[in-house]
């Protein structure tokens, strides 16, 4: 049976929050990446980053972008959010934007731009593109990630195998999503310490 991002996304959904250190999402099986920061790294949040020019407030309730922009190439994207020892933290707001596949953002409207809150296990996905370069930056998401009560950690989240991360100022290893190749696209997972 094909791999696909679905199948992914199912594997992720079903399985029980792991320790994040050393632990690939069940359905990776032996990463070829390195993980995502762990939240037992000296308790280390997930580094922030500037929300660059094109973040717009009141993006829509919505993690199914992939419609918005339906000749990109597709990538789910997915993760916890937890607090600094691994307590998932349910409820917390998870936003992303990010540029279509020929580079652009959407200024106008709300194009891929969404907005959810994480389960009651601290679990967020997003189905959408892989966005395409654009003058003067490596291929990236941004992200609006609060707990509840908390502060907003404004970050960007970043491709591994990048040419342009090496000269990228805002490029950091520890932003670098664990990604699987799919049948159907590009499968991604990031965990957010906040």
């Amino acid at each position: 049976m094909e791999t696909t991002r679905r199948t992914l996304l199912a594997a992720f959904i079903a399985a029980p929050l792991a320790p994040l250190s050393g632990v690939a999402a069940a359905a990776q099986g032996t990463p070829a990446l390195p993980l995502t920061r762990a939240c037992d790294d000296d308790n280390a949040a997930t580094v922030e980053r500037e929300p660059g020019p094109f973040f717009k407030p009141n993006a829509p309730l919505n993690r199914d972008l992939f419609a918005d922009s339906p000749r990109g190439e597709r990538i789910t994207v997915a993760g916890f959010v937890v607090d600094d020892r691994c307590g998932p933290l349910p409820g917390s707001l998870v936003e992303v934007w990010h540029a279509d596949e020929n580079g652009h953002y959407d200024e106008q409207g709300f194009r891929l731009r969404g907005h959810q809150f994480a389960d009651e296990r601290g679990r967020w996905w997003f189905n959408t593109v892989v966005p395409a370069l654009y003058p003067g930056r490596t291929r990236h998401f941004h992200f609006k990630v609060q707990r509840p009560g908390g502060r907003v950690l404004t970050t960007q989240l970043f491709f591994p195998g990048e040419p342009r991360n090496a000269h990228d100022r805002l490029f950091d290893h520890s932003l670098l999503m664990n990604i699987s190749d799919t049948g159907d696209g590009r499968f991604a997972r990031f965990d957010f310490v906040v």
